[in-house]
């Protein structure tokens, strides 16, 4: 019977604890997720999820190698919630919660203190997603990875075929998600699964995770014939382009300085070095722990963050990636439990970088707004944003463009709107506040996701490089089709454009000749498309 209660007390306090991390982790990002904006990051997501839900969908109506699952969640957001940033920012606190509650299974699973579970559980949610708020790439694929991570952990530790299933299924959204991390996690975990199944091979596991891998690419190509999207298209813009495109930013990676991969990240690591320390030790004992499942989790673990860090240096952006410090340091309280547990100050110190760690870059980095360039505005300058639309309402805006007056910005949009509005013909609209066509309830038409010129789509310099001047020619081909499809008599820019000169999205397009401009307002201009080149309408 006294067994009875305390089973029936854990599971009580299991519970409690779930609630709590569901209430915490979505309240937390949501109070972030309103407080100032990055323009060519912040309505990336809100733009292109209203335009899924319209029926336009990315690969076919417009150009992107930007992650087309974020574009099909935000739909289903808008969809059930309504259109407005309350949903929009929902979307991102759901997957807060997702990777927040994913750890603090995994943890119990390995029978670690769920006092314990629960608290590093806490701080994943502290430092996920706040430090961006709202929907964005890189988050969602690396949350999404480290999930994979753990279906794999959880697959070695639990030997049940379920996480072999759930792996390929895990790793195939973050790879939707963003092609990196997620192609890093990928082949961090074939790798250490085919010296796993070397050693250790079960037929029931192995082919739960083919399974897993081929119900996915079924429900994709599914998917994908539903809506009409070429796969070629896909094949192009989404796995070739952006090939190309990463080996460009290997000079980002180099040189593998001291200071660059390890002082910068020098939290990361020692939250892994009782992992390391654990590792070594044992391989000194005896060689066959190579092939040990702990050796393959321990080993997983430090790829990872590694994979992390190269990314993170690849991708220059600013830092989100130390929300895995908590986690990283659940897994050495883990084997600290199981080879130090007499040494307690080893727990102190763990326990205090987890705190310190997570003190700090909630402090530097998700309250400065740092990720959203905003750690040098004053805050305290933003206004309500439902006096641009209702559709904002209570979001604080300010931006970096206008950090000390956010009304002249919100004026100038404004006056921008109502001229784009009042032109009945069919056109494309070019910025990075992509939130004018949802508020006009319209289309933009515009051939490209996102204009971010070089990072986005084929440039005017890859159109000169040999090794990119296929990929130009399939995106002008791609964007005259676009011009040719909806009839587009006129395009509007509204600057600033932070990726692109607003004049360099025809150039080698269309001739000179084709396009006359026109500046109606200090931010916006107005390009009147004739019938020339390739034009057919």
């Amino acid at each position: 019977m006294y067994f009875t209660f305390l089973s029936s007390l854990k599971k009580r306090k299991k519970i409690f604890y779930f609630i709590i991390l569901l209430v915490f982790s979505i309240s937390f990002n949501q109070y972030y997720g309103y407080i100032g904006i990055f323009p060519i990051d912040s309505f990336l997501i809100f733009n292109s999820g209203y335009d899924f839900m319209n029926g336009y969908f990315p690969f076919k109506d417009y150009y992107t190698i930007r992650g087309p699952l974020l574009d099909v969640i935000q739909a289903l957001f808008f969809k059930i919630f309504g259109v407005s940033w309350f949903s929009y920012v929902l979307h991102a606190s759901v997957v807060n919660f997702i990777i927040t509650i994913a750890t603090f299974y995994t943890l119990i699973k390995f029978e670690l203190n769920i006092n314990y579970c629960f608290f590093y559980a806490l701080l994943v949610s502290i430092l996920s997603y706040p430090t961006a708020g709202t929907p964005f790439m890189d988050h969602h694929s690396a949350f999404l990875s480290i999930i994979a991570l753990f279906s794999f952990i959880l697959a070695l530790k639990t030997k049940s075929n379920f996480y072999w299933f759930a792996i390929p299924i895990c790793l195939g959204l973050a790879f939707l998600s963003k092609q990196i991390p997620a192609g890093y996690i990928f082949v961090i975990v074939s790798i250490l699964s085919i010296i796993y199944f070397s050693f250790n091979f079960n037929i029931k596991s192995f082919f739960s995770g083919v399974l897993g891998g081929l119900i996915f690419i079924f429900l994709f190509v599914l998917i994908m014939k539903i809506g009409k999207i070429s796969l070629i298209s896909f094949f192009e813009q989404y796995i070739l382009f952006p090939q190309a495109l990463g080996k460009t930013r290997l000079e980002f990676l180099f040189p593998l300085e001291f200071g660059r991969i390890i002082l910068r990240f020098k939290l990361m690591h020692l939250s892994l070095l009782l992992l390391l320390v654990v590792s070594t030790k044992k391989i000194i004992e005896d060689y066959r722990y190579l092939k040990n499942e702990e050796f393959l989790i321990i080993i997983s673990l430090i790829s990872s963050s590694f994979a992390l860090i190269i990314n993170e240096l690849m991708t220059v952006n600013d830092k989100f990636i130390f929300f895995v410090i908590p986690i990283f340091v659940a897994f050495s309280h883990i084997y600290y439990e199981k080879y130090f547990k007499q040494k307690k100050y080893i727990l102190y110190l763990l326990i205090l970088l987890s705190i310190s760690s997570t003190l700090y870059y909630q402090y530097n980095y998700i309250d400065g707004r740092r990720f959203m360039s905003l750690d040098r505005v004053k805050i305290q300058n933003a206004i309500d944003a439902k006096i641009l639309d209702k559709k904002l309402n209570k979001l604080k805006w300010v931006t970096v463009l206008y950090p000390d007056e956010p009304e002249k910005e919100i004026s100038k949009l404004k006056e921008a709107i109502k001229i784009i509005k009042n032109d009945s013909r069919n056109k494309i609209i070019v910025t990075d506040y992509q939130f004018i066509s949802v508020f006009l309830s319209t289309y933009d038409y515009s051939p490209n996701k996102l204009w971010h010129e070089s990072v986005s789509y084929p440039s005017i310099w890859h159109s000169t490089d040999i090794k990119f001047q296929k990929h130009f020619e399939i995106y002008k081909n791609f964007f005259i089709s676009k011009l040719n499809e909806n009839k587009i008599e006129t395009v509007y820019t509204v600057k600033p454009l932070y990726g692109v000169e607003a004049d360099d999205i025809f150039k080698l397009i269309l001739d000179k000749n084709c396009v006359k401009k026109t500046v109606l307002t200090n931010i916006l201009n107005r390009y009147l498309i004739h019938k020339c080149n390739n034009l057919k309408y």
